[in-house]
């Protein structure tokens, strides 16, 4: 009996332990990520002769935040219930998330039945961009780095025209499909898949200025009308989530 209570106590503790770790090294990683690629900009700017002033930084700075700004926010809302903070981490350094990291990460849950949001979804989260990454880097040295350029002499142009228009329509609505299906928010999905037509077919042939940040208005359109619009059910008190 003793053994049994034990095990969510040492569930919690280990999972208390994994997410101390994977925070301070996440950091650090992120953070030498960060110098590394400032570092050959930095040098080419202070250590090559190259007459820029430090005014034209901060507008070049300012332009790419105008225009790229808002996904610095939208991303991160977006990606977090489902990945957790620890995929987070992984994500952000690896890069390709929504259209290669997410389908991942929710495959695995779905396939393993885990709640998004809970640990068990954190943990499948994390195994799955640890596989999706080495698929990945496998794929781009044997179809890319050997055996690329034979490839692309070989494929006839009508298909590599069908890829290109195609192949990223496919998996998003992929990811797409299985998001509904793995978030059961019935009311939420309405809600998106209306804001998002609204911007579509109405915002943007209005205003084709907003094109670069429609998406942060049709997920921040679809987050106000879900929490406006949500179900009157008392808070009870969250109870502590066990790795099931």
């Amino acid at each position: 009996m003793s053994s049994i209570t034990s095990a969510p106590a040492t569930n919690n503790t280990a999972m208390a332990d994994f997410s101390r770790t994977t925070s301070r090294w996440g950091q650090i990683t992120m953070i030498a990520g960060l110098l590394i690629s400032v570092a050959g900009p930095l040098y080419l700017v202070f250590a090559t002769g190259l007459d820029i002033a430090p005014a034209q930084l901060w507008i070049a700075f300012a332009a790419v935040a105008a225009t790229f700004g808002i996904i610095w926010i939208v991303e991160p809302l977006t990606y977090y219930p489902i990945l957790g903070p620890a995929a987070m981490y992984q994500a952000f350094m690896i890069g390709n998330i929504s259209n290669k990291l997410l389908p991942a990460a929710l495959i695995a849950q779905t396939n393993i039945g885990a709640k998004p949001g809970s640990k068990r979804a954190e943990l499948a989260a994390v195994v799955a961009i640890c596989g999706a990454a080495v698929v990945h880097l496998t794929s781009l040295a044997i179809f890319v780095g050997l055996l690329g350029s034979w490839l692309i002499s070989v494929i006839p142009p009508s298909v590599l025209l069908v890829t290109r228009l195609y192949v990223l329509p496919t998996v998003l609505g992929a990811v797409l499909v299985q998001a509904i299906v793995s978030m059961k928010q019935p009311r939420t999905t309405v809600f998106a898949l209306l804001v998002s037509a609204v911007v579509v077919f109405v915002v943007l042939p209005l205003v084709p200025s907003l094109a670069m940040v429609s998406t942060a208005i049709a997920v921040l359109g679809t987050i106000l009308l879900a929490w406006f619009f949500r179900g009157k059910t008392s808070v009870t008190e969250a109870k502590p989530i066990h790795i099931e």
